[in-house]
């Protein structure tokens, strides 16, 4: 046990360098100078502030995906908290570790309706895993330690620690415990043997991998158990580089507007492996599938298990663990056909009419010009169904979020990007997401984080007007947006712009902003009546009349 006398705010700094967290994301605010004072003192530990505490949680929650540390974002009191709480529930929902810090009013202050003041306990405590306030400055460096432990270890997620100023300023002996390591639990014998047992039965089994198969780094084991199996790989929501999706095995992405190829193969499987996955509402597709095959179901959290279908076979393991010892004891088996027959059925939703759009377009030459090894991050928007349903992750790793959040898309690019400098990383958007978040371009600018940004811009919000003219056909009230030229506003803020209404403009674009050393957006006009991956407003306006 490693004992100084210290600062609380040093104490933080402190316990975030053992932890080998190098960067720190905020908007700066008062409550908080003395923990912003010791970062400036301590060499291996980098502050990036933000234009908005949104922006800076999305930073930290990209950087954490990316590198695998927890992000670390700080704000101010109530206000700050509340602008960062969109950020805590994409990374809780994610399941991506965050620690979060907050100044609080002096503690005198308590319970006055203070300056900013809010219980930020009561506030966080339905979208994170542990909140606290530290209270006593020798017991801080023990708070921030646990923490770590609690968004690093089991399912990760957020944590929230409330700093009240006068604590931060006051000096205590500080007792430093050894650095979080993630734990990572086996599955038993037993477990193993029923559930290869289970697997011999089925005729057409099936896997569909999650988010935990990522955060467990099993993802070679995962492949190395789908060639001694031979089985099909689905993967759930917004997790398509969980497994090659150029690979023989892979039989598609179950996500939003899934097409009715990669349905059809989960309604035929008899039995699913599901690991590392919550089986989220747009996995299940409204909790509609998966209601009648064996269900395998495993996850590093107990709670995960039953929460939506009560497992054939529940088993709590890392899915590292539980990958590895499946490959041991799997058995050869010829399900050539079974796989091949679903993989073509994949296969068939890259060529449809979706493709030969503007938006697919693009998608094909980000496919064809990206470097493998690039990280992809997007918004929420129907932008997203061209990515999710044409481009092939092949070693490209993804970052998005299955909180559907808007603005999300390019400040996670930016965490990403300093988590990983060495990458191309490129985030896409709409035009609605982009503006939520558009101020942290001149982030990227004042920082220098060299990213690409597409903007899809049909001038609505296009997802919520596909819906209203699914229900209300013609009846259009508040999803136009205005002008807004997006190539010129990242001119002004320092960045390289880009507006291109064609295959080849896009292709020049793309080409220079690969080669620029400095943030590029590309403004990508795109035509409003293609609402959707698969239909325009005149036929959803069409289908309504009808249903009506």
């Amino acid at each position: 046990m490693d004992e100084r006398q210290m600062t609380s705010a040093e104490a933080i700094v402190s316990c975030l360098k053992r932890q080998g967290i190098s960067k720190v994301f905020c908007v700066p605010g008062e409550s908080y100078l003395p923990v912003m004072d010791a970062i400036l003192k301590e060499p291996d530990v980098d502050l990036i502030s933000a234009r908005h505490e949104g922006g800076a949680a999305f930073m930290a929650e990209g950087y954490a995906k990316a590198s695998g540390s927890p992000g670390v974002v700080m704000a101010t009191r109530g206000v700050g908290a509340s602008n960062l709480a969109i950020g805590v529930h994409t990374a809780y929902q994610d399941s991506t570790p965050m620690v979060v810090l907050l100044g609080q009013v002096h503690t005198n202050f308590s319970g006055r309706e203070g300056f900013q003041e809010v219980d930020l306990e009561a506030f966080f405590r339905p979208i994170a895993k542990w909140v606290a306030e530290i209270r006593e400055p020798p017991r801080t460096a023990e708070f921030v330690q646990r923490a770590l432990r609690i968004a690093m270890t089991g399912r990760p997620g957020p944590v929230v620690l409330a700093l009240p100023e006068d604590v931060l300023k006051k000096e205590a002996l500080m007792s430093f415990g050894p650095v979080v390591k993630r734990p990572a639990p086996k599955p038993s014998d037993q477990e193993v043997i029923e559930v290869v047992d289970r697997l011999r039965l089925a005729e057409r089994p099936l896997i569909l991998a999650g988010g935990g198969v990522k955060l467990a780094g099993a993802e070679m084991a995962l492949k190395r158990l789908a060639y001694k199996w031979g089985a099909p790989i689905v993967s759930a929501f917004r997790r398509h580089d969980v497994f090659p999706n150029d690979d023989i095995h892979y039989c598609g992405h179950l996500g939003l507007g899934t097409h009715p190829n990669i349905l059809e193969t989960i309604s035929q499987a008899d039995t699913v492996l599901a690991i590392g996955t919550r089986l989220s509402e747009v996995t299940t597709q409204d909790y509609t599938l998966l209601k009648k095959q064996t269900l395998i179901h495993c996850d590093i959290d107990d709670e995960v298990l039953g929460k939506v279908y009560p497992p054939d076979v529940g088993i709590v393991a890392d899915a590292n663990e539980m990958l590895e010892a499946l490959a041991a004891a799997a058995y050869g088996r010829d399900l050539r056909a079974w796989t091949s027959a679903r993989r073509k059925a994949y296969e068939a939703t890259l060529v449809t009419e979706g493709r030969k759009t503007l938006n697919g377009e693009v998608i094909s030459l980000l496919q064809e010009n990206l470097p493998e090894d690039s990280i992809l991050t997007n918004d929420a928007g129907n932008f997203a169904g061209w990515l999710h349903t044409y481009f092939q992750f092949k070693k490209h790793r993804y970052i998005g979020p299955t909180s559907g959040a808007m603005g999300y898309g390019m400040p996670a690019a930016l965490g990403a990007k300093l988590a990983d400098p060495d990458k191309t990383v490129v985030s896409l958007s709409g035009d609605g997401g982009f503006m939520m978040t558009l101020q942290e371009m001149e982030t990227a600018v004042r920082y220098d984080i060299p990213i690409i940004s597409i903007v899809f811009n049909n001038r609505m919000y296009g997802t919520i007007r596909m819906h209203q003219e699914i229900h209300y056909p013609g009846e259009v009230i508040g999803t136009d947006l205005g002008e807004v030229a997006f190539s010129k506003v990242a001119e002004n803020l320092g960045a390289a712009g880009f507006y291109v209404k064609t295959q080849e403009e896009f292709r020049r674009a793309l080409d220079q902003a690969l080669v620029l050393d400095k943030p590029v957006v590309i403004e990508v006009e795109t035509d409003p009546e293609q609402i959707s991956l698969s239909k325009t407003i005149n036929q959803l306006r069409k289908k309504g009349g009808e249903s009506k």
